[in-house]
């Protein structure tokens, strides 16, 4: 065989014929492969048990309905997830980390009838799911929260504040712990950076309020909704803090009767000089340690982002944003700008808008109260911000309530489309109670000469207020007796406080008090008249009010008689506490009563 016959069998081309299947290649791969059916009836057994609705549809089938792409789908699924767990509350604790995921996810839904059944279904659930269930899903729930509140859309913006106010009321603490996020978005509700060239060089941004022209509401209303929401959310870090005290008159914590905790002294132990006794240490009394240095808590690990409002940082951030812009809305709903001739009369929209002004700030300054530089914090506040308060909030100081009434028919307002009266509404006082609260925290014995014409303000309503009060209940008396103590401790000359004790001893005179109310003002005396004998000791100048109330306990205790047991312990008490200090006028009005008494 030759070598070009042997190069022709290796290279062979194979001929196809027609009619006959195409030889398959040596390097063909098989691609057939069979298949048989898996049947696992166990499973099938299980979806059966699963509790059904009235559509006869499970858990399973309304969770999955929450992805469709139909928002009647959505809602009917919405609808019967609130049927289902009505009617089978067990199904909650099994499938609540999906029934919260899948809630959540359309906080932000394009459609509004799907939000509102979303937010109606969280209102059930939250009434069913304690906070320790639900807490290893809120961080999600707060995510999607945080989506809605700063959402281009406006609709979905204005549910996400119904969704805030649902998790307000069941799940105050885990929503503070988030505090830090939260606050940006309602800053950012009402409005929105200033990107001027003016201001790109400065380190700190400025907001300024923002107007939208497409909400159905006006601008007025949206920003009352807005800090509504954010007076309660302020109001729910407060109560989550224990370390702040509630404002208005608080009960003495060393008063005479305080539990004591008894020392076990051995005198030969202590006559060799080896036990060393501390009076006050047992006294049942908080030592006042005069000390810069502190335990470092597990919160000072955390970033001071994480923190919130509990850094001393974060809050003076905070104020510093906020202040402007609830003075901007202060000056849009100020008489001045609704109705100069009105002066201080205010519409009842107005004067909703400056009811939460001024109970953020008040609440914000409670805040800055727990810090352990106090008064570094007051000065702070005294110098950046008085000025403008002084100019905007005491300008029409007191403020008065109108109601706008339309009249059908002609009456006495004739030539007149809107007839106005003054109002006796309570709420004008909540709100000049409120201001008192914020001005006179601001002052203080070394600025009495600076701020004596505010002050003198303050004093004179303080005054009119407490001699007319029949009609004040237990929380505005507190508020009243609050601000007239801080007034006492400022100026505490005789002059200045004995118009104060009188007016709250006319007030003390009148008859049919409610109990509450009886009780602070007894309160608020005893407090007084401890504060005044420790300061007589120095100076003999009793108060004369105060003398003559110590003098007629007696003969109020003997009057009371059995009526009302717990008011009789509350005189005994004070009774007990100004004889124990030799009180002259107190002693004789006893010794005179002392046969009724007993």
């Amino acid at each position: 065989m030759t070598k070009k016959r042997k190069h022709q069998e290796d290279f062979q081309k194979v001929k196809l014929k027609v009619g006959k299947k195409k030889p398959k290649l040596e390097n063909a791969t098989d691609t057939t492969f069979k298949t048989k059916a898996i049947q696992i009836p166990e499973q099938l057994k299980e979806d059966g048990v699963l509790p059904t609705q009235n559509r006869k549809l499970n858990i399973k089938d309304l969770l999955s309905q929450m992805h469709h792409y139909s928002p009647g789908v959505k809602h009917n699924a919405l609808l019967g997830l609130k049927d289902l767990l009505s009617q089978y509350p067990f199904v909650i604790d099994a499938h609540l980390s999906n029934i919260i995921s899948e809630v959540a996810a359309v906080f932000t839904d394009k459609d509004s009838g799907v939000r509102g059944a979303a937010v109606h279904l969280l209102q059930f659930l939250a009434s069913k799911v304690r906070a320790e269930q639900i807490a290893p899903f809120f961080p999600l729930v707060s995510a999607h929260l945080s989506s809605a509140m700063t959402h281009i859309g406006e609709g979905i913006q204005e549910d996400s504040l119904k969704v805030l106010d649902v998790l307000l009321e069941a799940y105050p603490a885990l929503l503070t712990d988030r505090s830090s996020i939260l606050l940006k978005n309602f800053v950012e509700l009402i409005s929105h950076q200033q990107l001027s060239k003016r201001l790109k060089s400065r380190e700190k941004l400025s907001w300024m309020l923002s107007v939208n022209p497409n909400r159905r509401v006006t601008s007025q209303q949206w920003r009352l909704n807005v800090l509504t929401r954010l007076k309660k959310f302020l109001q729910a870090v407060v109560d989550g803090s224990s370390e702040i005290e509630d404002e208005g008159l608080q009960e003495q914590k060393d008063s005479p009767h305080s539990v004591r905790n008894p020392v076990c002294i051995s005198w030969k132990v202590h006559a060799n000089n080896q036990q060393h006794i501390q009076l006050f240490e047992n006294g049942g009394l908080r030592p006042k340690i005069n000390s810069s240095f502190r335990l470092r808590s597990l919160a000072s690990v955390m970033d001071s982002a994480e923190k919130g409002l509990s850094s001393a940082e974060n809050l003076k951030g905070f104020i510093e944003i906020i202040i402007p812009l609830l003075i901007e809305c202060w000056i849009e709903a100020s008489p001045a700008q609704s109705a100069p001739i009105l002066g201080n009369l205010l519409e009842s929209e107005s004067q909703q808008l400056m009811q939460q002004v001024l109970s953020i700030i008040h609440l914000l300054w409670k805040l800055t109260k727990r810090h352990d530089e106090t008064y570094k914090m007051e000065l702070w506040l005294r110098m950046n911000y008085l000025v403008d308060f002084k100019h905007h909030f005491m300008r029409h100081f007191p403020y008065s309530l109108q109601e706008t009434v339309k009249h059908k028919k002609k009456d006495s307002c004739k030539g007149n489309k809107y007839c106005m009266t003054s109002s006796n509404s309570v709420d004008h006082l909540l709100l000049n109670l409120t201001l008192c609260d914020i001005m006179v925290s601001l002052a203080s014995t070394s600025t009495l000469q600076t701020d004596s014409g505010w002050l003198d303000m303050i004093r004179k309503f303080v005054t009119d207020t407490l001699q007319d009060g029949s009609k004040l209940n237990s929380k505005q008396v507190n508020r009243l007796l609050g601000v007239t103590w801080r007034l006492m401790q400022i100026q505490q000359n005789k002059v200045a406080t004995e118009p104060l004790i009188k007016a709250v001893y006319t007030l003390y005179q009148q008859r049919n008090l409610l109990f509450p109310v009886r009780t602070l003002l007894l309160k608020f005396f005893s407090r007084v008249y401890q504060k005044e004998d420790l300061r007589t000791q120095r100076i003999r100048s009793r108060s004369k009010v105060l003398s003559r109330w110590l003098a007629g306990l007696p003969q109020q205790l003997a009057l009371l008689g059995l009526r009302n047991p717990e008011l009789s312990n509350q005189l005994i008490d004070i009774i007990h506490s100004a004889a124990s200090r030799s009180n002259k006028e107190l002693l004789q009005s006893l010794q005179a009563t002392a046969a009724r008494i007993y």
